[in-house]
């Protein structure tokens, strides 16, 4: 069996004044024609499906046109609400679809979507898991929760909760479609978080046999090649900038036998970050033949004196600047400045935990802060 899974559309998204649905378009007829060359018998696209939860009608238009395209060319389509979209809008109609192979997730409950493909393997089991918070899975099982008196107060314990009432049999194939941030993955700017309590342990779904996986949105497997972010198909945060997006290829064959590669994308337009003097980015010599003047560009001038009007002239040259910020003196004095103060109403928990991120690059475990907490609450006793 060969899927194809893509994740993070977010039709509909505007990046400052820049509408980029032209540019989703683009990227979605490079899919279709991948679709076309690989063939594939079914295709996940893993959550954030629209930027929002009620998005504009000519969003729905575009999503609407691509899925039937795409139903034109694969039999099963898997669709998956994320944490971006609307788990009712996105369910309206599925039981219809379904019927059709097309299979949009439903709102979550305490029943588990799954549905069973066959190949020339045997079976392989898909179970579909939409974007769910702890409250979600405290609603779904609340009678039972009740009875047991178990507690779901985080990320971790309601996917635990949730793939629990699975119950998968891990002797056979099965698939996890889930929209949920697990614990290892790189982050980057524009997916929502919440300070690290939205962390899910890998543990919990490594017995899949793919685990297919929306909300991070750049390309990467988590701590077994197995459990996989496909990525957004287009950049929409400048900490995307050294992204290469692709779709990912799975050919899932007998148990424990499982191919995975990318196709790699090519967007309408690319994302840049380009910096100097404001007579030395106008100046033909530095963005001849870069495609700066093709890209959506984040520009920084060094200029100790500020341009009038400096925007508005940029963009002439670089039609698609998105931002303009300065680096000198003054802003490197102010930033200063805004630090003193910053750390002056932190807590002291709050910078350890600052410090920890800056120096290691990562997020302090629920371990490293409770061993802090202790250590902190021992000093200032």
């Amino acid at each position: 069996m060969k899927i194809l899974h893509t994740s993070d559309w977010h039709l509909g998204k505007r990046v400052n004044n820049f509408p980029m649905l032209d540019d989703q378009k683009y990227i979605l007829d490079e899919i279709v024609q991948i679709v076309q060359e690989e063939k594939p018998d079914v295709i996940i696209i893993a959550g954030d499906i629209y930027n929002t939860s009620t998005p504009a009608a000519e969003a729905v238009s575009v999503l609407d046109d691509y899925i039937n395209r795409l139903h034109a060319l694969c039999e099963h389509i898997f669709v998956l609400s994320g944490n971006h979209d609307s788990a009712e809008r996105i369910s309206f109609g599925a039981e219809i679809m379904n019927k059709n192979g097309v299979h949009f997730s439903h709102v979550f409950s305490s029943t588990p979507q799954q549905m069973t493909l066959h190949d020339e393997y045997g079976d392989v089991h898909i179970y579909l898991l939409p974007f769910v918070r702890p409250m979600d899975v405290r609603a779904a099982f609340a009678n039972e929760l009740k009875e047991s008196g178990q507690a779901i107060d985080t990320y971790d314990a309601a996917i635990r909760k949730a793939v629990e009432a699975m119950q998968p049999d891990y002797t056979q194939r099965n698939i996890l479609v889930a929209h949920q941030y697990i614990n290892g993955g790189e982050r980057c700017d524009g997916e929502e978080t919440v300070g690290g309590l939205d962390e899910v342990d890998a543990a919990i779904v490594k017995d899949f046999d793919y685990v297919a996986l929306g909300h991070l949105h750049g390309p990467q497997s988590v701590l077994y090649p197995h459990i996989r972010y496909s990525g957004s198909p287009l950049k929409y945060s400048f900490s995307e900038v050294n992204h290469c997006k692709s779709v990912t290829i799975i050919e899932c064959r007998e148990k424990n036998n499982l191919d995975i590669r990318e196709r790699f994308l090519t967007p309408l337009h690319d994302w840049s970050d380009i910096k100097g003097t404001y007579d030395e980015l106008m100046s033909e010599s530095f963005y001849q033949g870069k495609g700066y003047t093709n890209n959506y560009v984040r520009i920084t001038l060094t200029d100790e004196i500020d341009v009038v009007d400096a925007m508005r002239k940029l963009q002439s040259v670089y039609p698609l600047a998105v931002t303009l910020q300065y680096d000198n003196t003054r802003t490197r004095s102010a930033q200063d400045t805004s630090m003193a103060e910053h750390v002056e109403e932190m807590t002291p928990m709050e910078i350890v935990r600052e410090f920890f991120e800056k120096q290691n690059g990562q997020r302090m475990t629920a371990e490293q802060e409770q061993m802090m907490s202790d250590l902190i609450n021992t000093i200032f006793q």
